[in-house]
This record gives structure tokens, C-alpha cells and sequence, in this order.
């Protein structure tokens, strides 16, 4: 089998081969996604290892079950149900659902740290003191957009809310933010 740079072929090609019988294109979408899916459910969740329980779950579902998604749908339906599989264990457990950056700055850090500087690393700590600062429904879907760059309607599907609410969620988020930041020194902001 010839080496392909597997990073130019979208999820939607990854998927489909995969349903076709080449399990290396799952392997592929979950080292895509493993990483950044265990973040945010880190988010959720607030244990690191339940978060890695349900990223494995999650991937388990969709690799026995290999259901119909929809064109361009791969990265919101594995949110989605992730983020399904954490309220549930929540529900469990009888937690309350937050989102939370707590405890993942280490996993924030160690994914671009090769490439970071001081001033960088001191940029990303008060960029999370002071997402920790503002309400957990706008971090989420602040994360959504801007970390793991999904759009508003698939951060709606994950979010079960509508395009227009995720809209208006993080233009809130965006100047609670903004306030956030300017107590710590940073004027401009998302300018």
C-alpha cells in the first residue's frame, strides 16, 4: 500500500473509505480528533479521565455502529456525540454541567509547544484566566468556534441550539471577553 499524506483528505473521504473497509481512515480521523476531542470534554466533564474514557467511547460508537452522516457532518456529529456521552455520565454521576478550561493548560501548551514563544506561553495563560472568568456556556462556545473551528451550525448541533443563538452566544462571549482581557492589561482585543 502507497504512503498517502493522509492530512490533504477531508474527514467526509476518510469516512467514506472507512465504511468501505479501510480502518486505517478511522485510525486517521482519530488521531485527527483525539487530542482536541479529549480537551473539550476535559472542558465538560473537569477529569481528565473520564474525558479519555468517553473520547474512546465515542470513537467506539461511530467505529461499530458506522452511521449515515451527512456530507461535511463528521466533526459535529463526533462532538456531538461525545458531548451526549459526557452529559449523560454527568447525569450519572449527578454532576453539574460546566464548561471548564481547568486543568487542561498542560494539553493546551504541550499541542503547539514547539512552535511557541515567552511571550506566547504568557499570552495563553491570561487568555485562560480570563476565559475561566466568564460563564461556562459562552467558554464552550467560544472553544468551539475559535479552538476546535467549527461552524456556528455545527457548534449549534453540538450545542443543541440554533445557529443564531451560537451567533449571539459569542458576540456576549466575545465582549464579556474583551472586559475580561482589559482588566488584565490587553485594550485591543478583537480589533
Amino acid at each position: 500500500m502507497k504512503d498517502v499524506d493522509s492530512s490533504n483528505i477531508s474527514d467526509d473521504e476518510l469516512y467514506s473509505n472507512f465504511i468501505q473497509g479501510q480502518t486505517e481512515s478511522f485510525d486517521e480521523l482519530t488521531i485527527r480528533y483525539g487530542d482536541a476531542l479529549v480537551i473539550y470534554l476535559s472542558g465538560i466533564l473537569h477529569n481528565m479521565q473520564d474525558a479519555e474514557d468517553i473520547m474512546v467511547e465515542t470513537f467506539a460508537r461511530i467505529l461499530v455502529k458506522k452511521p449515515a452522516i451527512r456530507s461535511g457532518g463528521f466533526k459535529a456529529y463526533l462532538y456531538r456525540t461525545a458531548h451526549n456521552l459526557a452529559i449523560n455520565l454527568l447525569k450519572k454521576n449527578r454532576r453539574r454541567e460546566t464548561f471548564s478550561l481547568d486543568g487542561c493548560e498542560e494539553i493546551l501548551r504541550i499541542s503547539d509547544s514547539a512552535t511557541k514563544t515567552i511571550d506566547d506561553t504568557e499570552r495563553d495563560d491570561i487568555l485562560h484566566l480570563c476565559m475561566e472568568k466568564i460563564d461556562p456556556v459562552l467558554k464552550e462556545v467560544l472553544f468551539l468556534i475559535y479552538f476546535e473551528e467549527l461552524s456556528y451550525k455545527e457548534a449549534a448541533a453540538v450545542m443543541r441550539i440554533s445557529p443564531k443563538r451560537v451567533d449571539k452566544l459569542l458576540q456576549s462571549a466575545r465582549k464579556h471577553l474583551r472586559k475580561e482581557l482589559s482588566k488584565e492589561g490587553i485594550d485591543h482585543a478583537y480589533e
